[in-house]
């Protein structure tokens, strides 16, 4: 799967996904950091990349309807800190394979992971 991975998540979410045999690519990597969210969804999509952020924005379904898209994954630790991230992503990784997340919007929390799929 193509992924980006915003910059404001760490590095070691990046790797996590290039390890699990992922495209990854970090927004900062491809000289978007700092880039406002309009240039980084533009940029993201152009490549087909399923975008990994924690900027609760990209998760407005009204926005960003599900299928409308290459997806999202918005992870929603109710820590701050490298560790806490790092931990959803593991999550994730262990009970889904993320190329079934193509098109949708995935809310990531440590209660659980929701689904928003077109339709």
């Amino acid at each position: 799967m193509r992924i980006k991975v915003d910059e404001d998540l760490p590095r070691a979410v990046v790797a996590l996904f290039r390890e699990a045999g992922h495209d990854a690519k970090t927004a900062r990597e491809e000289g978007l950091g700092g880039a406002k969210d309009p240039l980084v969804w533009r940029t993201t999509q152009r490549e087909g990349r399923l975008l990994i952020t924690a900027d609760k924005g990209f998760g407005d379904i009204r926005k960003y309807p599900p299928g409308t898209h290459a997806g999202v994954v918005l992870l929603r630790p109710v820590e701050d800190g490298i560790r806490p991230a790092v931990q959803l992503a593991e999550a994730l990784l262990v009970q889904f394979s993320v190329d079934r997340l193509a098109g949708s919007i995935t809310v990531v929390t440590p209660s659980g992971i929701r689904i928003r799929r077109s339709g």
